[in-house]
């Protein structure tokens, strides 16, 4: 038999999640036809109160929950810093909860963050949640997701347009003849991987060509470093792109180790930006993402839907900045 859920409840009688939690911690705030209509609505479905629905705030609790994979950790440091900053401009807290690599059942991470008592719910989504979407959707909660762009009413979604990226990219090497080039598979970023791969794509469209230097990688390999190094090997192209830093830097290590001189006989592209990415000779050609903003933007558009403002987009698309070093030729 189907479980009734709080959500369920709210949806059936048409009012918040908090509304609801009222009615159940029987607060005296709630007008008595709305306190009705949400008893009507918990008789019909057989709705019996659990855990969360005892522990939402019967008032704001200005702490917004940010739900973050712990293998991005380190990569969305910027991202958290300027979510951080505008929280403390609008006086709100921060509950930080980390998702385990491996754990896909995203309701269940929501119900645990909503169960500390926040206002609304920022999520850093690095893989596809296109069939979560509606699920989101029944929490009626303020609901921002990072990283990913969702299309949906209830939800406002802030992200960087990598497809655009690695399009504005393969078009410049293409006008210039150089077809070559390959993209590196990232598992931990799949929404980035598909968008890069994506853009790569559509460029090719673009001279009528079709992509095929995609680089899938098992789920099973453990090392970039040592993959490349075999493959490299049997392997040389003319340009090679990577996402994260550390998939950059193997690509220059195993490249080198294998007499493929960078950037005379291979460029190398990095899709994101970091003090390793600088810190390494030769300094690896990168995009300038902004994740402060990425962030901050985020941030402020949970301020505004917590404070029933007006949002003008509902999805903030932010734009890479590309950042030639010594990897690739002018």
């Amino acid at each position: 038999m189907k479980k009734i859920t709080i959500y369920e409840v709210a949806k059936e009688a048409n009012v918040s999640l908090a509304t609801v939690s009222r009615v159940i911690n029987g607060s005296s705030v709630v007008k008595e036809e709305t306190r009705k209509r949400v008893e009507e609505a918990i008789n019909k479905l057989g709705y019996r109160p659990n855990a969360i629905a005892q522990g939402l705030a019967l008032s704001r609790t200005t702490t917004v929950g940010l739900i973050i994979p712990s293998t991005s950790i380190s990569f969305s440091g910027r991202v958290i810093n300027g979510l951080c900053d505008v929280a403390k401009i609008y006086d709100y807290s921060v509950y930080l909860h980390t998702i385990t690599e491996g754990v896909t059942d995203i309701k269940e991470i929501i119900d645990d963050v909503i169960k500390a008592r926040v206002d609304g719910v920022i999520i850093y989504a690095d893989k596809d949640l296109d069939d979560s979407i509606k699920l989101l959707e029944d929490y009626n909660i303020p609901m921002v997701v990072m990283g990913n762009q969702i299309s949906s009413k209830s939800i406002c979604s802030v992200y960087v347009d990598y497809r655009k990226a690695v399009y504005d990219l393969c078009i410049s090497y293409l006008q210039k003849g150089i077809k070559d080039i390959a993209i590196l598979q990232d598992h931990r970023n799949d929404v980035i991987s598909k968008l890069i791969k994506q853009g790569a794509i559509d460029a090719f469209k673009q001279f009528d060509l079709d992509y095929e230097g995609f680089i899938e990688i098992s789920k099973d390999n453990r090392s970039t470093y040592k993959f490349l190094k075999s493959y490299f090997k049997t392997h040389k192209h003319e340009v090679f792109v990577a996402n994260r830093d550390s998939q950059a830097l193997a690509a220059l290590n195993a490249a080198t180790g294998a007499g493929i001189s960078i950037p005379d006989e291979m460029q190398l592209v990095c899709m994101n930006e970091s003090k390793y990415t600088s810190s390494v000779r030769p300094e690896i050609s990168a995009y300038v993402v902004p994740l402060y903003d990425l962030g901050a933007i985020s941030m402020r558009l949970m301020t505004k839907m917590l404070k029933d403002e007006e949002v003008e987009e509902k999805e903030k698309c932010l734009n890479a900045v590309f950042s030639s070093k010594n990897t690739t030729k002018e």
